[in-house]
């Protein structure tokens, strides 16, 4: 099956962290831009970050593999190299992870490294990996 490219636009108090979140830290390709948004080639897909005045909520969380995960997220399936490669320079740039790279569900269907943290408006970010991507929508 052929994967379309998705567009998310989310909400930003900074443009300008975003910008150097987006761009410098994930390493992001920028695209078109304003003074109040910006289009990122978030790994082949659109993500536009909106300038706004003020943030919703937190997010919620959900309980999965013993985890806090934040609710709503938004990510991307990386191969499992660039995943480790992300992990590690995230952690030299001290992201505080709300949860730490790990393998969740080792051994079992469905195994996966993941980790989740915050961009610095408060939007949740998912980046995981599968060994085998066959098992992505694995029951």
């Amino acid at each position: 099956m052929k994967i379309n490219p998705f567009h998310l636009a989310i909400p930003v108090t900074n443009i300008e962290l975003a910008r150097q979140f987006y761009g410098e830290l994930i390493g992001c390709e920028q695209g078109r831009s304003d003074t109040r948004w910006i289009d990122w080639n978030f790994f082949g897909h659109q993500l536009v970050t909106h300038l706004v005045d003020d943030m919703p909520a937190r997010p919620a969380h959900n309980d999965v593999d013993s985890h806090a995960v934040p609710v709503p997220h938004f990510g991307v399936v990386l191969d499992w190299h660039d995943w480790q490669q992300l992990a590690d320079k995230l952690k030299q740039a001290d992201i505080r992870f709300v949860i730490e790279p790990y393998i969740r569900f080792a051994g079992q269907v469905g195994e996966q490294a993941t980790m989740f943290f915050y961009d610095p408006s408060g939007n949740a970010l998912e980046f995981k990996a599968f060994k085998d991507m066959s098992q992505l929508f694995a029951s």
